[in-house]
């Protein structure tokens, strides 16, 4: 991990290592659910391929295998032919009541959702949100020809909150810089939060017809236009721990609606024609519409990741927020072998049934359905990864 770090800056181990905490957290959630449920786990790794490393607690084997690419929790009888030794069937998966089927099924796409909101929380807890009630300072201007503006002569520092103007509260950025140019040359008396402390200062606009910045005046015309020399807009601010909660269930709300249209569109014709046709032309591939609108693989995702980055913390908890949002999402699609094909399963199962005696579905005549599902997922998988290897997303940030 050291020499990772070493080698691409702490962003990309950082990545690497949230994306593994989510395939374990998904994995958890079905592995706590069935040990909760008295049902038998008999594996739980995280990785596929070649076994790493094991160890046997109890009655279930933990593990690491090499390819980090998902995991995966083992309950026998997960379909009814399978073979099961008698002394163990009524805790096997076929055996459960359909609540713990269901349950145990959407554990692993309940968790990415409950990840997601411990992402959202801490976002808007330890980083903030722009706020359009909270118009401040967020640069100072440079005039040419003056070692100061007129807001810094005034005592104004970045991130300084103005709350009024010569007794006008202010609401928004663009009724302060209305206010302003109103009033060249007179002096104005502003009320100022800095650092949860409320502060009063004068400040003088200077007429932009006098002021040049970069060679080029301020203003024009024939009256008096004033500036402090500052760029105005929405500050950042932080929620309280329990004031956050709400605005954790909105953000994860909106971002669960985009990935129910987003992953519906993955799936249409259309869009697998345009990523043949990305596939097939560089020109094509490259084109900035086309990119923002095709799904990304996994090693998209995490260059995207560890771009957001530049952008501050609070991107990167938006990425993830958001991936965890659309796997948990993409997980419960109502087909095998996600995990929703299982709970679609069992509820058919659960409608053919009557008192007295259970219907079980026979898996099997779906497999040419499952092999064809598979089939456009492995080709909707090649496509994006070949696609973010050779023709990679600009950096949007």
């Amino acid at each position: 991990m050291a020499l990772l770090v070493w080698w691409a800056g702490w962003a990309l181990p950082v990545v690497i290592l949230a994306v593994i905490v989510m395939i374990m957290g998904h994995e958890f959630g079905h592995f706590i659910t069935a040990k909760r449920a008295g049902l038998l786990v008999t594996d739980f790794f995280v990785g596929f391929g070649p076994v790493l490393w094991s160890t046997t607690r109890g009655e279930t084997r933990y593990g690491v295998r090499a390819f980090p690419l998902g995991g995966y929790v083992k309950v026998p009888g997960m379909t009814w032919d399978a073979d099961v030794a008698p002394e163990i069937e009524k805790r096997t998966y076929r055996s459960a009541s359909y609540p713990r089927k269901v349950l145990f099924a959407s554990a692993g796409s309940l968790m990415h959702g409950l990840m997601a909101l411990v992402l959202a929380w801490a976002s808007l807890t330890f980083v903030g949100l722009p706020s359009s009630s909270h118009v401040g300072v967020l640069a100072f201007s440079h005039w040419d020809g003056y070692h100061q503006t007129a807001a810094q002569r005034a005592g104004l520092h970045v991130g300084d909150q103005i709350t009024n103007v010569d007794g006008v509260t202010v609401t928004s950025a663009d009724q302060l810089v209305a206010l302003v140019h109103r009033h060249a040359g007179t002096r104005l008396t502003l009320r100022v939060m800095r650092d949860g402390n409320a502060l009063t200062l004068r400040a003088t606009p200077v007429d932009g017809r006098t002021l040049k910045e970069g060679g080029v005046a301020l203003a024009s015309g024939a009256k008096p236009d004033g500036f402090l020399g500052i760029a105005v807009g929405a500050l950042v601010t932080r929620s309280s721990l329990l004031g956050a909660v709400p605005g954790a269930f909105h953000q994860v709300g909106v971002t669960f609606d985009a990935a129910l249209r987003g992953i519906g569109h993955v799936f249409t014709p259309g869009e697998f024609a345009s990523l043949f046709h990305q596939v097939a032309s560089p020109a094509a591939a490259a084109n900035r519409a086309n990119q923002l609108a095709r799904p990304e693989s996994i090693v998209g995702v995490v260059r995207l990741a560890v771009q957001s980055t530049q952008s501050g913390v609070g991107s990167l908890l938006e990425i993830l927020m958001a991936v965890n949002i659309f796997v948990g999402v993409l997980n419960m699609v109502p087909m095998l072998p996600l995990d929703g094909g299982y709970v679609l399963v069992a509820t058919y199962e659960r409608l053919r049934s009557r008192k007295g005696r259970a219907y079980h579905a026979n898996v099997n005549r779906l497999t040419p359905v499952i092999y064809a599902f598979m089939s456009v997922l492995l080709v909707l998988f090649a496509s994006t990864l070949y696609l973010d290897i050779v023709h990679p997303i600009a950096n949007p940030f």
